[in-house]
Order: C-alpha cells, then sequence, then structure tokens
C-alpha cells in the first residue's frame, strides 16, 4: 500500500534572529528554508530530512549572493521582506505566498507542501486568467494552462507533435496573470511534473521524484526582466563563431569524401551562401567516435582544408557510446582511466548503440570529463571547429537505461534517476572544454540533451523531426518556448529529418528558418536528396533568396547574439515577450508569430498556404519587401511560397551587409536600414572568431524624427568598414546633412530578394518581383556620427 500524502505541518521551530539572510523553518517531520538572492528572486527549499547544499549543475559559479530581509512575525504566520518583495509563511502549515511591495498577492500555495514517499509537490492557487509559458523544449500551445508535462529526457525518433518527454529538460516557467508575472525554476534533476490546471481548476502544482524541492521564486515588471534574472542564475550563451549564424547543411549521410568534395562546390557553384557542412555517422570506422572511416574519408585533413579555403567548417558528430573493442584507443584508455559507467556490484553497464556494444562515459565527474577532453584534440589537431553532439539523452536501443546505474555526481554519488537529464548537458560541457583547451578560436557546439544551463555550453536542435507542416510549426513553437527558457540559440532541422519534404513544405520552412537562431537543413538517410537544389529551380531561388537574406542581415542577428550572450535576452520570441497582456496573443491564429529581435516580425504559415491572418501589435508596420505600411490590428497578407510575410517595426534600425558566400568574406561598407519613427540599436561587430573578448566595437546607433545619430560606446577592435550606406524607408526630404555637411542623395530600387522566374505550376509572374522605392546615402565612416534632414 502506498505512503498517504503528508503536508509539511505546523512549524515548531523558526529563525531567532530578527534581521538575517536565511530563514529556517521546521515541523515534526520536515525541514524548510528560505533565501533572498536578489531584490526579485526568493530561493525555497523543503525536504522530509535536513537541508544540505547539494550538486548544482544548473546555477553557475557565484550565482547570486544572499541579502538580508526584515522580518515580522504575528500569531499566524511570518513575513519576510525586502524592499520590492514579500514572503509571507504561515505557522499552520508552512505555506508559503509571495507578494509584491504594494503587497499585492502574486502567487500564493493553495495546499502545504506535501510529501509522499520520495516524492515532493508544491500546489500553487490557480487563478481564473493566469496563463503559462515556457517550460523549454515541450509540445503543445504557447499557454500550457490545463496542461501538464513530465521532465526526463527522451530520444524520441520522429515524435509525434503531441509528444511529451523529449530531449531535454528545463524546469522553468513563467505564471501571468492580470499584470504581475513571475517565474519559477526547480532546481532538481530527477523527474518532475508541471501540472498547469489540467484535471483541476483549483492547482497548478510542480513535483520531484527525489531529493530537495529546491525552487526558485522570480518576479520582474517584464517577461524579458524574469528571463534576464533566470539566465543570470543559470548561465548565458557564449558569443558563437559568426560563421555558426550562417546556413549549414546536414544528412545522415554524406559519404564518401569525394561527395563533400562535390557538395562545396555545388553550393559555390550556384551561389547559395553556406558556411557549414556536416559529417554524420557514416564518417566513422564502424561507427566509432574518434576515427575516420579510412576508405570514405582517406584524408580528413586535406578535406578539412579545402573546405576551408572554400570559406566552409566542417562539423562531425559524436556520440558518448564507446565500443567496447580492445586496441580502440577510446575504450583502452576510458578501461584505463576507469571512466564508464558501472552496476552497483562492478561489471561495466553495456548498452547497444550504433557501434554495437557500448560503453558510456560517467560526465558527472570531473575526471571523466578531463578524459573526454583530451581526446578531442584528435578532431582538433585536423583543424575540425564544429562538434554536435547526439544520444546523449544518454540512449541505447530498448531506451531504458537501468535506475540503479551509479555516477559520481561531483563526488556526491547518485543514482541514473538523478543524473540522467544532467548527462548531455554534462557531456556538452566535457566537449566544450576540449575545443576551448585546443582550439585558438571561438568553437561550435550543438547538442541534442540538456537541462537548465545547457545555453552555457552550446547551440540547441530539437532532434528527429517530421518532413510535415505540423511538425514545421511546432518547430516554431519549440524554438519560441526554448527562447523563453533561457536557450536563445536553438533551431530545428530545416526540411524535416524523417521522411520527406514536398518542394512547396522545403521552400516555406527554409524562409522561416532563415529568421530563426540556428539555420540548419538535415535529411534522413534513404530519403530522398534534400540540398536547396534538389526540389527543382523555382525552390532552389526561393532558398538562395531567403538564405541570402539572413547573410544580409547578418550585422543585425550578430548584433542580438552579443546582447543575449550579456543580458539573456531572446534573439527569437513570440509576441507573448513584448505583449504578456494582450490575450489575441495566445490565439492559435496568432501564437506562431515571432519577432526577430525587437525590430522583425514574421507571420509563418503553412507551405498549403497562400493567405495569413496577421496581428500587428502597438505602432506602424512595414512590409519587409515592398514597404507597405500597415497599423495597429488585423489584416489578411497574401503570403504566395516565394513571399514569407516579413515586417519591420517603424523606428528600427537594420545594419546590414551585401550578399556573401560565407561568413569569413568580410566588407569595406556597413549598410544601415532605417525604418521611419523613434528607435534605437546597439550595433557590436568584431573579428567573428577570436576568443580575446576584449577587442570589439559598440555603437550606438538612435532614430527619431527628423535625424540619426551614431556614437562609439565602446572601440578597441579595428574595423575593415570605411563607409557607410543609409537606406532610408518612409524618410524623404530635400536635403540631408551628415555631421553638418550636406550630402548627396539618390532614389534607388531596392530589393531585399531577386525576382524568382516564373518556370512552375505553383508560380506566377504576378508579384514575384518585391522591391521599394527608397532614399540612399553614402559617406565615410567616422567616430560619431550624425545624419539630419528636414
Amino acid at each position: 500500500m502506498s505512503r498517504l500524502s503528508i503536508s509539511f505541518g505546523e512549524l515548531l521551530n523558526t529563525s531567532d534572529s530578527n534581521e538575517t539572510s536565511v530563514f529556517q523553518f521546521q515541523s515534526q517531520s520536515s525541514f524548510g528554508d528560505i533565501q533572498f538572492v536578489d531584490n526579485g528572486i526568493v530561493r525555497c527549499r523543503f525536504s522530509s530530512v535536513y537541508i544540505e547544499d547539494e550538486t548544482d549543475y544548473a546555477l553557475i559559479d557565484d550565482a547570486f549572493r544572499l541579502i538580508d530581509f526584515k522580518k515580522n512575525e504575528s500569531a499566524e504566520h511570518i513575513d519576510l521582506i525586502i524592499s520590492t518583495l514579500k514572503v509571507r509563511v504561515f505557522r499552520e502549515d508552512g505555506r508559503l505566498s509571495f507578494f509584491d511591495s504594494n503587497d499585492q498577492p502574486i502567487l500564493e500555495d493553495g495546499l502545504a507542501t506535501q510529501f509522499q514517499g520520495e516524492v515532493i509537490t508544491v500546489f500553487k492557487s490557480l487563478r481564473p486568467n493566469e496563463k503559462f509559458i515556457g517550460l523549454g523544449e515541450k509540445v503543445g500551445s504557447l499557454n500550457r494552462r490545463g496542461t501538464a508535462y513530465v521532465n526526463w529526457n527522451t530520444d524520441k525518433f520522429a515524435y509525434d507533435t503531441e509528444q511529451d518527454q523529449l530531449y531535454s529538460s528545463i524546469p522553468f516557467y513563467i505564471g501571468i496573470n492580470d499584470g504581475l508575472y513571475y517565474g519559477i525554476f526547480l532546481n532538481n534533476t530527477h523527474r518532475s511534473t508541471f501540472n498547469f490546471g489540467a484535471s483541476t481548476e483549483r492547482f497548478s502544482w510542480f513535483s520531484v521524484e527525489g531529493g530537495v524541492m529546491d525552487y526558485f521564486f522570480i518576479t520582474a515588471d517584464s517577461i524579458s526582466g524574469i528571463i534576464e534574472k533566470y539566465t543570470a542564475l543559470t548561465g548565458r550563451i557564449p558569443l558563437p563563431p559568426k560563421w555558426s549564424l550562417g546556413f549549414q547543411q546536414c544528412r545522415y549521410s554524406y559519404y564518401p569524401q569525394s561527395e563533400v568534395e562535390t557538395l562545396a562546390r555545388t553550393f559555390r557553384d550556384k551561389s547559395i551562401p553556406c558556411d557549414v557542412l556536416y559529417l554524420d555517422i557514416h564518417y566513422m570506422d564502424k561507427y566509432k567516435a574518434f576515427t575516420f572511416d579510412a576508405d570514405r574519408f582517406p584524408e580528413p585533413k586535406a578535406l578539412v582544408k579545402d573546405l576551408n579555403d572554400q570559406g566552409f567548417q566542417l562539423a562531425v558528430i559524436l556520440d558518448p557510446g564507446i565500443k567496447v573493442e580492445k586496441g580502440y584507443e577510446p575504450y583502452d584508455s576510458g578501461i584505463k582511466n576507469d571512466v564508464f559507467i558501472k552496476y552497483p556490484d562492478g561489471p561495466r553497464y553495456i548498452g547497444e548503440v550504433w557501434p554495437g556494444e557500448s560503453h558510456f562515459p560517467d560526465f558527472t565527474s570531473d575526471r571523466v570529463r578531463n578524459w573526454w577532453s583530451n581526446l578531442l584534440a584528435f578532431y582538433t589537431d585536423l583543424g575540425i571547429t564544429g562538434f554536435w553532439n547526439d544520444m546523449n539523452e544518454p540512449a541505447a536501443w530498448g531506451q531504458c537505461l537501468p535506475d540503479i546505474l551509479p555516477f559520481d555526481f561531483e563526488g556526491r554519488p547518485t543514482s541514473h534517476r538523478q543524473a540522467r537529464n544532467v548527462y548531455g548537458m554534462q557531456m556538452t560541457r566535457a566537449t566544450r572544454r576540449g575545443t576551448e583547451q585546443q582550439m585558438d578560436q571561438r568553437p561550435f557546439l550543438l547538442t541534442r540533451a540538456g537541462f537548465s544551463g545547457m545555453q552555457r555550453y552550446g547551440a540547441k536542435w530539437t532532434g528527429d523531426n517530421i518532413s510535415s507542416d505540423d511538425h514545421m510549426m511546432l518547430g516554431i513553437r519549440l524554438i519560441n518556448s526554448l527562447a523563453l527558457s533561457g536557450v536563445p540559440f536553438s533551431g530545428n532541422d530545416v526540411g524535416g529529418f524523417a521522411e520527406e519534404a514536398t518542394p512547396e513544405l522545403y521552400a516555406r520552412w527554409i524562409s522561416i528558418g532563415a529568421f530563426q537562431p540556428f539555420f540548419r537543413a538535415h535529411s534522413m538517410v534513404n530519403t530522398r536528396d534534400a540540398e536547396p537544389w534538389s526540389f527543382g529551380e523555382v525552390v532552389e531561388q526561393i532558398a538562395r533568396n531567403y538564405i541570402g537574406l539572413r547573410y544580409q542581415l547578418m550585422p543585425y542577428i550578430y548584433s542580438l547574439f552579443y546582447h543575449s550572450s550579456r543580458t539573456g535576452y531572446p534573439i527569437t520570441f513570440p509576441m507573448v515577450l513584448n505583449y504578456p497582456d494582450n490575450d489575441w496573443v495566445y490565439d492559435p491564429t496568432f501564437e506562431h508569430q515571432f519577432f526577430l529581435g525587437d525590430g522583425i516580425l514574421i507571420a509563418p504559415l503553412k507551405s498549403t498556404e497562400t493567405f495569413v491572418k496577421v496581428q500587428f501589435p502597438e505602432g506602424d508596420w512595414y512590409d519587409l519587401y515592398d514597404g507597405t505600411r500597415y497599423s495597429e490590428g488585423g489584416y489578411i497578407i497574401e503570403a504566395p511560397i516565394w513571399r514569407l510575410p516579413v515586417f519591420v517595426r517603424s523606428g528600427a534600425i537594420l545594419p546590414s551587409r551585401e550578399i556573401c558566400q560565407h561568413l569569413r568574406d568580410e566588407t569595406d561598407i556597413l549598410q544601415i536600414h532605417l525604418y521611419a519613427g523613434k528607435g534605437e540599436f546597439m550595433y557590436y561587430e568584431d573579428d567573428g572568431i577570436s576568443k580575446d573578448d576584449t577587442k570589439y566595437n559598440i555603437w550606438e546607433m538612435t532614430l527619431d524624427t527628423s535625424s540619426f545619430t551614431i556614437q562609439y560606446v565602446h572601440s578597441s577592435y579595428k574595423s575593415p568598414k570605411d563607409k557607410i550606406t543609409l537606406y532610408l524607408h518612409g524618410i524623404q526630404s530635400s536635403k540631408y546633412k551628415v555631421n553638418e555637411r550636406l550630402v548627396d542623395h539618390q532614389y534607388e530600387t531596392f530589393r531585399w530578394l531577386e525576382p524568382v522566374k516564373s518556370i512552375d505550376t505553383f508560380s506566377t509572374d504576378k508579384g514575384v518581383d518585391m522591391c521599394e522605392e527608397v532614399v540612399v546615402l553614402t559617406f565615410e565612416m567616422e567616430n560619431n556620427i550624425k545624419v539630419v534632414w528636414e
């Protein structure tokens, strides 16, 4: 018979000091403590045993400092108070309530914390209009209300659009309730459940299946403020190499070596920009990590050099399973250094994956991570700069690793039950350490599995999706949810991995992918070719157009990545980030609309649709392609397959460049597009690859109704740019001055995209050529610039 649920119980002992930084309380059978770690962050811990510090994989070193609070007591409760927040602890049963500085309740326990065996559950009162967003890589709608999810990293090939338990677990969500916003981060790596009112209208609740109930309550006056505070705890992305933001082409698999060489030449011959090519598992000798098949890839170093000479970087897949085979160096050194996971009674665990029977390193040990890091020299010595960590949930055939398997857990031994959700994150951590130690430039890392804090080590892709419109639209929601959950550098397999895309689906998907943070096309073995030129000439033109558009916008995109690396601010995000109190942003009709930075709005639609309903928020908006101006409200927009609806906010400043074939190709002209209105932008530039973070420039750009200014905020990098070309959208005057000097201006027919030729049944001549008449100014670069017009 299962143990009945037991409440925390009446408080018997509490901290005695009137002013302290930690409040401890205790009942007959339970323990709790509360810590204020920032003006808007409270840490709350509950346990049936005395609370001690545990291994923290999610929190960065020195993530917070404790701050003092004041304590007011009454017969019914104890109030813990700082200037911006109050936490009320009820003496009767340890329930908590959180209030803002105006004594307005933000979040309240609906029941006392409950204990049922090792399972601990916290119940929050559910309010009528409360909405929930985030929780990372989870399917479903933007608003999680009425649903429940389990966090348990799972390898799920060709997952369903309603599949719960995918590859990563991020136990962090944001609540929205009538103008009040809060975040909950559950700092526990065991399997956890989040219920946002599924099967109940009384509570939202979250539970853990072991360890301490350790959660952070975060509040701010905006959604972005909550994300900034959450990423201050769990870390932010390192600035990636610029080339990793370009287009990436992958397939399971490109081989032999001559096929990769042909692939590279074809991209260049067809003038389709591309920066990264991938090798999937067929590059290896019998699928063994840290090997090359000598017949398929006889000269890997020469291949890497040849690709680099053409402007390509090479990325390789790397799985954790090490084949059980004497004479195979990673196996032999792994046995010698005792790095592999063992059963409790001593034998090494064996699971079958691609190479057959394999051992798995225990990445929760720093000693093992160092062993793995040193192995990376096999690749870095060849000049390889991209690393793709796959199968790291960890995955093995049967998908059911024994929970009894022990893990080191940084010297605090535990089992698979607690270690699984961080295994992939620690593999990526080890991979990053090796590349940083052995490379003289920034590495690029991509992972499938992870946990809160995974953003510190690399990018994330959403695994083995399917070639379908529903999966394309799900991918948008997954990327947006990851962005709201502190993982801004993510993407999905453009075109779909499993099954085969139609030409129309590929065309639509690649146009959407061009505006997402991680931009990679990928397809499965034994399916049709899925390169940009594989779907006919019209699709090839569409792909070239949208990939090229991304490269034109790279100065804008790269600046967004820099900003995200410093603040945690998402690169792409759903409408809710800026308009959380507008009910229409949660409507399924509009929940796929997303921003690229604050300046560009994308309205995705399926490949089978040629019209889309767009809802514009406050202000004015310009059609990116022809300058048509829209005001706040709903519109039906025509969207043939070659035209993804994209709009620019009034007052937006978009730094850009001319199209290039790869991002190591620098330019001496900075292009800047100004859209009539008022706005600001921080433009960042450096050499794109250096690990030296002291050499960079930041320009503060400000647009007003009759002027545009550029001011250096920081200048320590010698910029290759010596000229600026301004494109003025919706701004016209008889004269223009730059630093009080009159400059010539001209009118130009500007196109972001080249006309698509009508040679297929789903294309017509009408509306293919999309252009806008704009004013153009060109002048020399100076440290500080002011452009004025009448």
